[in-house]
């Protein structure tokens, strides 16, 4: 079985998609129709602008969902895949692509989900942290010893956990985190503590807004982060995707649980082609991965 997984967050990059418009006249078409529908040309950023102006989570997010779908749908021949995941922001990209929702639909999702997440960040500040080199367990632990919010967000890869909390908590954690003989322990830029209790004021929107869209049967299975099971219920879908707000990002789970079911290889669609197949290497170095 062939997977095909989508990177979510953080995988921007300045020029994102600008050979894609230049040679690809549905590249283009695509790209006008986004920034119809987001009301603002979001491809001007993506090919002009700074870095700074792709870290505002109101554009990296429907930037990155683009990026990786018309990435999908320029080389998605290349291979057949059985089964989709997306890392975070990535479902929503995996569920385009696997028929759940259409691509208008999708794009709309993500603007709701995007602009929904900033005003949480403005609302409370927040933040996020990188933890290398310690046991899920132990992170999880010294989380739970702070007397701050903080919680494990992204179960990445064996070795690498993101935890999301209170600055305080997160500055705090950083240094238990430390002490407990994390290999590494760096606050990252972002602008909140996605994946956690701070995102709650964003979830009656974003469900209010799955709640009206159209969501078709799935052409394959999605494997999902709120689970990291198999799923190809519009319903149960739906639920998983209100959930993945506020609940951590489950990918070690969800590769474990793909491999264990057939997966054989794994090729990421969209990004920089890196950092999911690097966490599947962290996994088994053995199964074969591709980029497109």
């Amino acid at each position: 079985m062939i997977a095909y997984i989508f990177p979510g967050q953080a995988s921007q990059f300045v020029g994102m998609g600008k050979d894609f418009y230049e040679k690809s006249p549905q590249a283009k078409e695509l790209f006008e129709r986004a920034n119809d529908i987001l009301g603002f040309r979001i491809s001007d950023i993506m090919f002009e602008g700074t870095l700074d102006d792709l870290k505002q989570t109101k554009v990296t997010q429907p930037a990155v969902f683009l990026h990786s779908y018309i990435s999908f749908v320029l080389n998605g021949d290349k291979y057949t895949p059985d089964v989709v995941a997306g890392h975070s922001l990535g479902e929503f990209t995996a569920l385009v692509a696997n028929g759940t929702l259409d691509f208008d639909s999708g794009l709309r999702l993500v603007q709701v989900r995007a602009n929904a997440m900033q005003k949480a960040c403005e609302a409370e500040p927040s933040t996020m942290a990188a933890i290398l080199g310690l046991e899920d367990d132990v992170v999880k632990k010294v989380c739970e010893s702070i007397d701050e919010i903080v919680i494990p967000a992204n179960y990445n890869c064996p070795g690498q956990l993101v935890i999301s909390g209170s600055i305080e908590g997160i500055n705090k954690a950083i240094e238990k985190l430390k002490e407990n003989g994390a290999r590494r322990a760096i606050a990252l830029q972002v602008g909140g503590a996605f994946h956690s209790p701070f995102m709650a004021p964003a979830k009656e929107e974003l469900a209010a807004a799955i709640e009206k869209a159209e969501f078709n049967v799935p052409k394959m299975p999605i494997y999902q982060n709120a689970t990291a099971k198999r799923e190809i219920s519009p319903e149960k879908i739906k639920e998983n995707l209100v959930k993945q707000l506020t609940a951590p990002v489950l990918w070690t789970q969800t590769m474990q649980n793909m491999i264990a079911d057939g997966v054989k290889q794994f090729v990421e669609v969209g990004g920089n082609g890196k950092t999911l197949v690097n966490f599947v290497k962290r996994i088994d170095r053995r199964l074969p991965t591709d980029a497109i």
